[in-house]
């Protein structure tokens, strides 16, 4: 699956970064357009809801509180290194990071925060998600699990934390909020298409994220890991080529994180649903009014793989030519999930990740021209 994005007039240039620091490698590689218990609603922190002094008092003691989780990680491979976060799993020296941030490693080293280090392993990555899972040998003193949060019960607007070690200054604290939800990236997975697979269920932040932030935790004000940090989107650089944050940060959120970890630390490797569908976002009106469609929110299907799922359920992607380049019409429109309406492939994408494995059976509700149907079928695994 992947999104496909139609710029009818003016084209502008913008770039998300993977934020994770390299060493000695110059200019980091930049893809554009993509690659940084349950949770309770707390009181926003502000001026109307408490005195800048207990604002204080709540992030300097969250901060202590939940740092000495947060762990350094220095990758040495073929062609130089690059610097990362992550944070402790649990007792056994699980160490949750970016899958980008351990690319290539020859070498592992953890450090934490009372100045133990120690050497890790790779035991399990997904590209999907774009986490990866560190094994260490490290005494029980230095391991503090951290508290994992429910990501569905985020809201827009709500105070956040990141913990990490932008640029390699390590233990380093930003606050934020909470910008928006369900948000999709590129994946590092390509597709036989050559394409990329896309992540989905991506929360945005505009709590400072920069190279070195790659891997670390995002913690609500209850001390809860909500997010794991893995790219920005810039158009900023430093002299060096390293892109510097611009208030739009991404980050996996922890109910992926929940679904995928456990399994790593089992099988090393983690199987994502699959449609077979391509779609877009964000319709507009001149492409509503081109296609024909009756509704103005759904996933409209503009391609469908041939012997899919979606294939094999007689999902219909657009055929005709329209007068705008690149668009066809005659698609069918995806307007809800099992019964779960959606607004966009985002909101589907993040449906399937969040609660569906290879095997399951959905039912899409499906706009076709004046008629509305249901079509059930069977998810196969990415390939």
């Amino acid at each position: 699956m992947k999104n496909t994005r139609f710029v009818l007039m003016i084209a502008i240039l913008v770039l998300t970064a993977l934020a994770c620091q390299s060493v000695g490698l110059g200019p980091i590689e930049v893809p554009t357009l993509a690659p940084s218990q349950s949770s309770s609603q707390t009181s926003p922190v502000s001026g109307e809801a408490i005195n800048p002094a207990a604002r204080q008092d709540v992030l300097t003691s969250l901060y202590d509180q939940v740092s000495p989780s947060v762990v350094a990680i220095q990758v040495t491979t073929q062609n130089g290194g690059s610097l990362g976060s992550g944070f402790v799993y649990d007792t056994q020296g699980h160490i949750i990071t970016n899958y980008h941030v351990v690319d290539g490693a020859e070498k592992v080293e953890v450090d934490f925060t009372s100045g133990y280090k120690t050497y890790g392993s790779v035991i399990g990555t997904d590209l999907d998600s774009d986490l990866a899972v560190v094994k260490v040998d490290a005494p029980a003193e230095e391991l503090h699990p951290v508290k994992m949060g429910d990501s569905s019960a985020l809201r827009v607007g709500q105070t956040v934390v990141a913990i990490g070690n932008p640029f390699g200054l390590n233990g380093t604290m930003t606050i934020g909020i909470v910008s928006a939800l369900g948000r999709t990236l590129d994946s590092e997975h390509t597709a036989p298409s050559g394409s990329l697979f896309t992540a989905g269920d991506i929360i945005q932040t505009d709590a400072a994220i920069n190279p070195g932030n790659s891997g670390g935790p995002l913690f609500n004000l209850d001390g809860e890991v909500i997010a794991v940090n893995r790219a920005i989107r810039t158009t900023n650089y430093t002299s060096t080529g390293e892109p510097v944050n611009s208030g739009i940060g991404f980050s996996i959120s922890v109910n992926v994180v929940k679904r995928v970890v456990p399994v790593l630390i089992a099988e090393g490797k983690y199987d994502y649903p699959y449609l077979g569908i391509s779609s877009m976002n964000d319709l507009s009106l001149p492409v509503i009014e081109e296609l024909g469609l009756k509704s103005f929110v759904g996933a409209y299907v503009t391609s469908v793989t041939p012997g899919g799922p979606a294939d094999r359920a007689g999902i219909r992607a657009g055929s005709k030519e329209t007068s705008i380049l690149g668009l066809k019409s005659g698609g069918d429109l995806i307007t809800a999930i099992d019964g779960k309406s959606i607004r966009s492939f985002d909101e589907l994408l993040a449906y399937l990740i969040s609660n569906k494995s290879p095997g399951d059976s959905v039912v899409l509700t499906v706009l076709r021209g004046e008629e509305q149907i249901d079509i059930t079928l069977k998810l196969d695994k990415r390939p």
